[in-house]
């Protein structure tokens, strides 16, 4: 799907040092930017939702624990 992207000149220059950083395209840098935040998100949901559930599971645990 094509789209454009509209960029100030600070963040235009900001993606251009990334991308040289990394010796890919700019496109190829706003690709991996947005894939890379995307499953650092997911991640974080994941390791919040797995909490949540060991906190309920060993509740009184971590109650005996506390004392």
């Amino acid at each position: 799907m094509a789209m454009t992207l509209r960029l100030t000149d600070e963040q235009e220059r900001a993606l251009a040092r990334l991308a040289e950083a990394d010796g890919v395209s700019k496109h190829e840098a706003v690709v991996r930017a947005i894939t890379e935040t995307a499953a650092r998100r997911t991640q974080a949901d994941e390791v919040r939702d797995a909490s949540e559930v060991a906190r309920a599971r060993y509740a009184s645990l971590l109650d005996r624990l506390a004392q």
